[in-house]
């Protein structure tokens, strides 16, 4: 059994897609951009400010589903610039206490609506 997961606390999905997806103990965590929730607008002030609008997303979301930062396992990290590497990884770590979950980082052609950084996540839920 799957159970979809929304908030309005974090942005819509921009497309066909929920902003998560919890099965059998895991919370599968859509891709997130720096989009305001409030009024979806993007926060592209720099990448800092940038990453963390959208890791604030991800919170909203994990709080949503009854999970937190402690319950994730598995990011996936999508730069649009590697020279953004150092900055985003600065405000990435400060969501995380210890026990860091796996990850990947990559840089990517383009990412939507041409943003700089997208972060998805996979935690274990109840």
């Amino acid at each position: 059994m799957k159970t979809i997961i929304n908030t309005t606390n974090a942005p819509a999905p921009i497309g066909p897609y929920s902003q998560a997806v919890k099965a059998n103990g895991f919370l599968f965590v859509s891709g997130q951009i720096a989009l305001n929730p409030a009024n979806g607008e993007l926060v592209l002030d720099d990448v800092k400010t940038e990453t963390t609008q959208v890791m604030e997303n991800l919170k909203a979301i994990l709080t949503e589903a009854g999970a937190d930062f402690s319950s994730v396992i598995k990011t996936g990290i999508f730069l649009k610039d590697m020279n953004d590497f150092a900055a985003v990884n600065e405000v990435y770590g400060s969501y995380f206490s210890d026990n860091f979950p796996a990850r990947e980082t990559v840089q990517v052609a383009a990412l939507p609506r041409n943003v700089n950084v997208e972060i998805s996540v996979v935690a274990l839920v109840d």
